[in-house]
């Protein structure tokens, strides 16, 4: 079972940063060419991401997050291309045809490298309206697609409004649950805005352990700190491990003994409800034997 709990981005114009990005836990590290990169330092930066790919594989999956113009998109995706590249960001996607662009040029160029063909996979960012209500069809663009990404200061830009930092009801929350049930029609990952806030880390907990509740499975980091408190709001306590336990016992004892129908702490279980255990079993497994010793 492949993790993707924290997203990394790494500014790609920073070679100190770059180098030291993979020794830090991360899941996924994303080397950022869009926001993070001046103009002037474009050739430059994608020199350095090219040669942070081509490094000795860690533990931690490899995605470059891209321009958001299309015709330049492509450009920095060939210029970083090589084996070794698990994926491509694409921020502020609102339509399919920027999808199936993309999906064609990594294509022609796995086959130009000796590469499997869809091996090279596809974070779409949704950051604006528009492409909040083509979510859906964004998650089924293509084979590629591994999951959305809900970027949400472009988005609160796009709408004009201003995200409160207020204890009180999420205005984003209509916009969360819409790209983690879009993420989850096509079975791909959903993940979770960025916290800018990392000097304390109590707004970030709060706010992983709520995406996690609406349906996400990850979440984008700006700094090292937010990683392990990132995977800790991701992972199963132990309270629940004990209880998927003993749901899964309880139902193959059931089994055994030819009964319909079981209960759990007085609780009715069903199939559902047997899978999800098995599930939250898995990802605990995962996040064991993920994490650095």
């Amino acid at each position: 079972m492949q993790l993707m709990r924290s997203w990394l981005f790494v500014p790609g114009n920073r070679p100190r940063m770059i180098q030291k990005a993979p020794t830090l836990g991360a899941d996924v590290i994303v080397y950022d060419l869009e926001d993070a990169l001046p103009s002037a330092e474009k050739a430059a930066g994608r020199g350095l991401v090219a040669e942070a790919i081509e490094a000795p594989r860690g533990r931690s999956l490899r995605y470059v997050r891209v321009e958001a113009d299309p015709e330049a998109g492509l450009e920095d995706a060939r210029a970083v291309f090589r084996p070794g590249l698990d994926g491509l960001v694409l921020p502020k996607v609102s339509e399919v045809s920027r999808l199936q662009q993309t999906d064609a040029a990594l294509e022609a160029l796995e086959a130009g490298a000796g590469m499997e063909p869809g091996s090279v996979r596809i974070l779409a960012m949704i950051e604006s309206a528009r492409g909040l209500l083509a979510a859906p069809a964004i998650a089924a663009a293509c084979p590629r697609m591994v999951g959305l990404f809900f970027g949400a200061e472009d988005f609160t830009l796009d709408l004009g409004v201003f995200a409160s930092d207020e204890e009180g009801p999420d205005e984003m929350l209509y916009a969360r649950s819409a790209v983690a049930v879009a993420a989850a029609s096509r079975g791909l990952v959903a993940v979770d805005r960025i916290v800018p806030e990392f000097q304390t880390l109590e707004p970030l907990s709060a706010d992983a352990k709520r995406a996690r509740r609406l349906g996400f499975g990850g979440k984008g980091v700006i700094h090292p700190r937010q990683i392990a408190c990132v995977h800790q709001a991701f992972a199963p306590s132990e309270k629940q491990i004990q209880q998927a336990r003993a749901v899964i016992d309880r139902f193959e004892q059931a089994q055994r003994e030819g009964l319909g129908t079981l209960q759990v702490d007085g609780k009715m279980v069903d199939w559902p409800i047997v899978e999800k255990a098995k599930g939250l079993l898995r990802m605990a497994e995962a996040s064991e034997s993920e994490e650095p010793e």
